[in-house]
């Protein structure tokens, strides 16, 4: 199956529309944070940077803010950080997979909230490794199927970017896989070729709306059940209400009979 299903697409658009907008915020500014501190202050020389970047101005993260979190993880500044990232793995209903991927300066408040937030919404933690052996290491590039592109004078045309053209466009990147998921289209590939496959996007006047490392499923976890949906969708939920949690993946693969009811009612 695709490592992110419709139901995680739309379920990841839900969440930046109904997030508060300063909880949002401080989870890009940490991965900015991190970026720096790991490959350096200058998005020129540090990809990652960059992404992290380009993906909160994205978000409408003021630059004053990012311009401060470059510094902060840079060490530069008496309010330097230092953050850690862990990974706590659950299964939740219908045995489905859960892989929790943290961003924390404090271990034992991180465990804490995700035990919490497990337990509470009908899951269950796992052995460390049972879970994340479901998942690989993947880079992700997204990119908006509606591309807008110069009209006359300063008008602007949108016009519907197609799979061969950007097929086309990445054929010397590297790409394993690509997706349709509804309105944008999916690049899957290696992590270390993502900036490559980002690159090609761009050269190719192609804008993208995102691009991350993420642990995509092996293998699917089918749901038939609406209601079993409902109670996964409210366990996410209250993972991601914590400020240390940075990322929530899941192996859900709806039936498509469930697909097709939740379609129609889009």
């Amino acid at each position: 199956m695709s490592g992110h299903s419709k139901w995680a697409t739309t379920k990841h658009k839900k969440a930046v529309i109904d997030a508060k907008r300063g909880k949002l915020f401080a989870k890009l500014i940490k991965n900015i944070e991190v970026a720096a501190r790991v490959g350096g202050g200058d998005p020129g020389g540090n990809p990652t940077l960059y992404d992290a970047i380009q993906k909160a101005k994205k978000t409408s993260v003021p630059n004053d803010n990012i311009d401060r979190a470059v510094k902060r993880g840079s060490g530069v500044g008496a309010d330097a950080v230092n953050y850690e990232t862990i990974m706590y793995e659950a299964y939740g209903q219908a045995g489905v997979a859960i892989l929790i991927e943290c961003l924390t300066d404090n271990r034992n408040r991180a465990v804490s909230e995700v035990r919490v937030a497990v337990t509470r919404n009908g899951g269950t933690i796992a052995d460390g490794g049972s879970v994340q052996r479901l998942f690989e290491r993947k880079g992700v590039v997204t990119v908006a199927k509606t591309m807008e592109i110069p009209g006359e004078g300063r008008k602007t045309e949108t016009r519907e970017l197609t799979e061969d053209e950007l097929l086309e466009a990445t054929i010397e990147a590297n790409v394993e896989d690509v997706n349709d998921n509804g309105d944008e289209f999916e690049l899957v590939c290696d992590p270390n070729d993502m900036v490559e496959v980002r690159k090609a996007v761009q050269a190719a006047g192609i804008d993208y709306n995102s691009a991350d490392v993420a642990f995509v499923p092996t293998f699917g976890q089918v749901v038939s059940e609406r209601e079993v949906v409902e109670r996964i969708e409210k366990l996410v939920d209250a993972l991601e209400e914590s400020d240390d949690v940075q990322n929530v993946y899941t192996n859900v693969e709806l039936s498509p009979e469930l697909q097709a009811e939740m379609d129609a009612e889009d």
